[in-house]
């Protein structure tokens, strides 16, 4: 009886009505004496399954080694994982079974905008944290969500540094966007206008495609005659890659800009090498290349606790961000205590002021912030990789013509 009570609140959340939901547990869900269960629905199967794979394998590289070290405070940390393939619905689904079911402590690591924003009602009604998510969306941003913790910067920062740079160190002022028709691509979308409209411009053309879908002629026909000089592409790999090479067919080489949703390696990985073309991605980690010596690297404690729990990955800043993720969600339980509840837990994620969480990287939490990282990072595509960009002076000699 009471399951389904439950259940049938979380619906009423979840088709966000407006109606207050209030749920009241009489216990402390996902804590036991041996372990702490924490979920995760993200993008195993599908077009977006690097991003999920990699997300999750960079978190469980370092939770399997807190594990193997005795846990937090005796406790083993249990991550129950579904795959969601970056559909909402099935995120919604899946994200009913881990609170109702699977009684988790607290949500961890989910992958996409689209997936995550459904999920926000039934975070609201359970009042259970949701730590570590790979995506900026302004959505988990504002309004202020006590439950909600970022670790990234958001998409509305990476797109407004990457408009600043465009137009105040490459001189460029026609700039499209290439979207992806969802919360996702609205986000980014919506971005990079408030970004240029701070420079007294706009989108000199829109175009978009479906998630899901490889359909890019609308973009293509919308952006290849607007004369645009940068194109900023708010999607995922593939379709992505598709409207470089179409927009490339037709005669036309912008500079391209993405967000840093796409994986590099990944997107490098299918990416054609064509020398008219300058791709840039902007990222919420520091870089890093391989086989570059990363003995004293950000990314080192990654790499080493990668290769011992996934020793065929390469590793991939994807991965690293799922990494970071692990080591805040782990601090927080350390800093709550042994006598974990929720709202401990928020308070000690509320306490991290400058933690570092890598050699020279510190984030940083409180009580009307939730949002741990701000510093946006920039890559360019060269010879088969992103490599840092420090430069952007060498990207107008090279490129613009």
């Amino acid at each position: 009886m009471k399951r389904c009570l439950l259940l049938l609140l979380f619906l009423l959340a979840a088709c966000d009505r407006g109606v207050p939901v209030t749920v009241h547990e009489d216990e402390n869900p996902g804590v036991f004496p041996d372990k702490v269960v924490l979920g995760s629905s993200l993008a195993l199967e599908g077009h977006a399954s690097y991003l999920g794979t990699q997300t999750l394998h960079g978190a469980l590289a370092y939770i399997n080694n807190v594990n193997s070290e005795g846990g937090v405070h005796g406790r083993q940390l249990k991550l129950v994982s579904y795959d969601d393939s970056y559909d909402p619905p099935k995120c919604l689904i899946n994200t009913q079974r881990l609170i109702i079911e699977d009684k988790v402590f607290a949500l961890f690591g989910y992958v996409g905008t689209p997936t995550t924003v459904k999920v926000l009602p039934l975070v609201a009604a359970a009042r259970i944290p949701l730590l570590g998510m790979f995506t900026g969306a302004n959505a988990l941003r504002n309004p202020f969500n006590r439950y909600i913790i970022n670790v990234r910067p958001s998409y509305y920062q990476e797109t407004q540094q990457a408009v600043r740079h465009m137009v105040q160190d490459l001189g460029l002022t026609k700039i499209a966007v290439f979207y992806q028709y969802d919360a996702f691509g609205f986000d980014g979308l919506t971005g990079t206008e408030l970004a240029l409209k701070d420079l007294g411009l706009e989108p000199i053309a829109r175009g978009s495609y479906t998630r899901g879908s490889l359909d890019v002629a609308e973009g293509v026909a919308r952006i290849k005659d607007s004369g645009a000089q940068a194109v900023f592409l708010i999607g995922t790999t593939t379709p992505c890659i598709k409207f470089i090479n179409e927009l490339g067919a037709n005669g036309v080489h912008p500079v391209y800009y993405t967000v840093s949703f796409i994986g590099a390696r990944e997107f490098a990985r299918n990416l054609c090498k064509n020398d008219d073309d300058a791709v840039i991605m902007s990222q919420v980690v520091p870089p890093f290349t391989l086989p570059d010596d990363l003995t004293h690297s950000e990314a080192a404690e990654y790499i080493t606790a990668l290769k011992l729990s996934y020793p065929d990955d390469t590793p991939n800043l994807v991965g690293l961000e799922g990494f970071f993720n692990a080591r805040v969600l782990v601090e927080g339980l350390r800093r709550a205590g042994p006598e974990l509840t929720r709202d401990k837990f928020i308070q000690a994620i509320e306490s991290m002021n400058k933690f570092e969480i890598a050699p020279g990287i510190t984030i940083s939490f409180d009580g009307k912030d939730h949002q741990g990282m701000d510093k946006i990072y920039f890559t360019r595509f060269s010879d088969g990789r992103f490599e840092v960009m420090d430069n952007w002076d060498s990207l107008r000699r090279s490129t613009l013509r």
